[in-house]
């Protein structure tokens, strides 16, 4: 979780911020006299055995404890981290500075007494060491949320851009079977068209968004393919009003409400497909209506419409409608996009 997420240099900002704080609070007695605490030699002591067993506890003692947590290895790792203090301590201010100085600091040592009264000045080090540990590990941890958050979201996309292909095709060549069967002079005109669709959802599908012009020109395309196993070429009705076609929207988000209405519409010259395309004031609004046939009835689900809801739930949350009426045999679909 630690690869990708905060920086060593970020956080060793932090320990520094940590430890300016810490020592602010502990030598200026009064910033505005300038008065400032003056440490003896003792007190140098403890700072160095302070700061050895703060990253003792913090590099190692919190590192393990939480490889795979359990409250008996926690305090496990504040014992040894307790001794590691005690035993420096004794060692710095008992040995050493006999040694250099003549001087001790504890001149009628007795262990047990010496074992309770650093329980105080150790428990100082190893809470301050936990706390600072804990406060860089959630960070850590949210962004590393943050990053799973964006993984499934990216991974969700692929999968819904890998359900609108098969879709696709799978109606177009169920459609291109019944023109070759019944030897129609328009099934190779059909694969033809499917072709040059294929070489859309082939590269401009894999990019996060496309220009608005890309995706009407599929549209156009889509609704060409159609015409080909049709009688009456005017059966759909597209209308685009807007200067801006080089807005980019992610792609097939606009497509589905189209092969929706050409699956399950009734299409005539009479009774076409209306699609209306609008873009004012960054607001995008994308109307397809069709009829509906007394026998055959509209869906307001599938897997183009159900994969529509998702995306535009991930592209655009909270910036966007999706309406769908089914009133009186007609069909209305209908997206609201906030732009800015």
């Amino acid at each position: 979780m630690y690869k990708g997420t905060l920086s060593k240099k970020t956080e060793g900002l932090i320990h520094l911020i940590y430890w300016l704080l810490l020592a602010y609070f502990t030598f200026v007695k009064n910033p505005m006299q300038l008065q400032f605490f003056v440490p003896d030699m003792f007190f140098i002591t403890y700072v160095i055995v302070f700061i050895i067993t703060f990253y003792f506890h913090y590099f190692v003692v919190m590192k393990r404890v939480f490889k795979v947590f359990k409250w008996k290895f926690f305090f496990v790792g504040v014992m040894v981290s307790y001794l590691v203090f005690t035993i420096l301590r004794w060692f710095t201010e008992q040995v050493i500075t006999k040694i250099l100085f003549e001087r001790v600091n504890y001149t009628n040592f007795n262990p047990l007494n010496y074992m309770m009264d650093n329980l105080q000045y150790s428990s100082k080090a190893i809470i301050l060491s936990s706390l600072l540990w804990f406060v860089i590990y959630f960070i850590r941890l949210l962004e590393y949320n943050q990053i799973i958050l964006e993984e499934n979201k990216n991974t969700e996309i692929k999968f819904l851009k890998a359900q609108i292909n098969p879709h696709f095709i799978f109606n177009t060549l169920n459609n291109i079977y019944s023109m070759v069967y019944f030897q129609s002079d328009k099934s190779l005109a059909a694969i033809e068209k499917l072709s040059q669709i294929m070489r859309f959802t082939t590269y401009e599908s894999q990019k996060e968004k496309i220009k608005l012009a890309d995706e009407i020109d599929y549209i156009k395309a889509y609704i060409e393919l159609e015409q080909l196993r049709h009688q009456d070429n005017a059966f759909v009705d597209l209308h685009v009003e807007t200067v801006n076609l080089t807005e980019e929207v992610p792609p097939y988000i606009l497509s589905p409400l189209v092969e929706n209405a050409l699956k399950h519409g009734v299409t005539s010259n009479d009774k076409p497909i209306v699609i209306d395309l609008k873009i004012l004031d960054n607001q995008l609004n994308f109307k397809v209506t069709n009829h509906i046939g007394v026998q055959k009835k509209d869906k307001l689900g599938g897997i183009g419409l159900d994969n529509l809801r998702k995306r535009l739930e991930i592209y655009y949350p909270q910036k966007h409608y999706l309406t769908l009426t089914n009133q009186n045999n007609q069909f209305n679909a209908e997206i609201q996009i906030d732009l800015k």
